[in-house]
């Protein structure tokens, strides 16, 4: 590990955990949007389809993706601007 890495990776914990909070509040809106109801389904939900559940699953990875990256990528630069070094 070199130096520049180690002032993001504290930092870097409470954006992470924000973005997830984001991400599963971004992902029951599209649900609600795409399917209507109000809780998107659990892979061990024993009340739904197959095709809800591999709906769900294949909007949900998505869109967790992106914010996460953006997330990350505006944490660094912060970084950047606070440190001078790019972190990673």
């Amino acid at each position: 590990m070199n130096a520049s890495t180690v002032p993001y990776e504290p930092v870097g914990l409470v954006p992470g955990a924000v973005s997830g909070m984001v991400a599963g509040t971004a992902f029951k809106q599209a649900w609600k949007i795409i399917e209507g109801e109000g809780d998107a389904p659990d892979a061990i939900d024993e009340d739904r389809t197959w095709r809800q559940i591999l709906l769900a699953a294949a909007i949900h990875g998505p869109i967790f993706a992106v914010i996460k990256a953006s997330v990350d990528r505006s944490g660094v630069g912060v970084v950047r601007r606070l440190t001078g070094a790019w972190p990673g």
